[in-house]
């Protein structure tokens, strides 16, 4: 067998001065090799020291618990590292990061030392215990320790002796059909109580009883052990319109889940049954944190099904739909909504628009307009907040009796 390879760490004579300027303070072999830690790839801290050493036969180290820096806290990793596996008891994770909290008193003297002896290459103790501690972490529990997308972070409290963990969100992608017209999107906390609970809301803290985001989460968080969750759509569609088509997209956040391994394919079969039908979901899948973003900033068209009541003979349907998509709407902020979105006004645009269907006193219209455009609004007028609308190019009230959202036309 050939000879292990040797470590290149090129020992300049700034850095044996660095040395000889350290060796006065009572350092344990880490914290003194650590002055150097970003010198030399593939050493470890006290490797470092030890050969400079071979280079200064006088240095000697103490021992961790006569370390003036670190008072042997890396003597004392493989406590921590019970710590952490109990603290991880119960919780699925496959990626970690470790971090620390230290006496800030250590800390600014660890800074002091390195301004004194000169080094500008020494490794924070904080950094040197984290990576020490990961490594350690990973051996014990074979997940992979590392700072990308961690399942869960391991906080060593060193001056309380704990360890606090912290479960990162799980993320699932899909899209969502609505075909109940008396279902929010979202949990709707009671106005009266701010979602307490009072006589009004019969104690639950809810305008409404479920939401889709109740039904899809329950399930999930059946099958994740999560303590909550956070639902992100592209956009939303009003309570008493249907969602259909392809679907809605959205991201469901799980709060703290102490399971990740979980069958989505079965999760979005068990949906339609747990919703009574009400609610369809498809292509479920894990998702980036990042698609979070990705979806709330979305501004894609849509297409809508609309049927309206009012008093127009077919050829004034056609003729109105004509002239409507030669202008642009000024669609000030709806009186429905006004009480919780800023007072302003949003230019949109009809990109298609067709009758569908025409009988008297009742017709249907299918709509593509680009987001952020209240169709109803757009039909009816709202008291002429909403500037062309149906209604006022055709001169004849109108009401809109049903709307169905067919298709959200995002990228994906």
């Amino acid at each position: 067998m050939g000879e292990a390879s040797v470590v290149p760490f090129d020992i300049s004579a700034e850095m044996l001065a660095i040395a000889e300027r350290a060796s006065s303070q009572a350092l344990c072999a880490e914290c003194f090799g650590r002055l150097f830690g970003r010198q030399g790839r593939g050493l470890t801290n006290p490797e470092r020291a030890q050969r400079l050493r071979e280079r200064l036969p006088s240095l000697s180290f103490c021992s961790g618990v006569q370390c003036s820096l670190c008072r042997g806290a890396f003597e004392r990793i493989p406590v921590w590292v019970e710590r952490v596996v109990r603290a991880g008891q119960g919780i699925e994770f496959h990626r970690f990061t470790c971090g620390s909290r230290w006496e800030p008193e250590d800390l600014a003297r660890e800074e002091e030392l390195a301004r004194a002896v000169g080094s500008p290459s020494a490794e924070s103790i904080r950094s040197a215990f984290n990576r020490e501690l990961g490594k350690r972490v990973e051996t014990a529990t074979s997940a992979a320790g590392g700072s990308e997308r961690p399942d869960v972070v391991f906080l060593a409290d060193l001056p309380v002796g704990q360890v606090r963990v912290t479960i990162q969100p799980l993320y699932l992608y899909g899209r969502y059909r609505k075909l109940d017209r008396t279902l929010p999107q979202t949990r709707w906390p009671c106005r009266a109580c701010r979602g307490r609970g009072c006589e009004k809301c019969g104690g639950t803290g809810k305008t409404y009883a479920e939401s889709v985001e109740e039904l899809i989460a329950a399930p999930v968080l059946s099958a994740t052990a999560g303590e909550g969750t956070r639902f992100h759509g592209m956009g939303r569609e009003d309570i008493d319109a249907r969602m259909l088509g392809g679907g809605r997209p959205f991201v469901l956040e799980i709060r703290r889940p102490h399971r990740r391994s979980i069958d989505v394919t079965a999760l979005a079969k068990e949906i339609p049954a747990i919703s009574g039908g009400r609610v369809e979901v498809d292509g479920l899948r894990p998702a980036d944190p990042v698609e979070v973003v990705q979806v709330k900033e979305a501004t894609p068209e849509k297409s809508y099904r609309v049927v309206v009541l009012g008093e127009l003979s077919e050829a004034k349907v056609k003729e109105a739909l004509s002239l409507a998509l030669a202008r642009t709407l000024a669609q000030r902020t709806p009186t429905r909504v006004a009480h919780r979105r800023s007072d302003r006004v949003r230019r949109r645009r009809i990109v298609a628009a067709d009758l569908a269907s025409w009988e008297p006193g009742r017709f249907t219209i299918e709509l593509r307009t680009e987001a952020g455009t209240y169709v109803k609004e757009w039909v009816e007028g709202d008291g002429g907040r909403t500037d062309p609308s149906l209604a006022g190019i055709t001169g004849v009230p109108l009401k809109v009796e049903s709307l169905d959202v067919l298709e959200v036309h995002d990228a994906h």
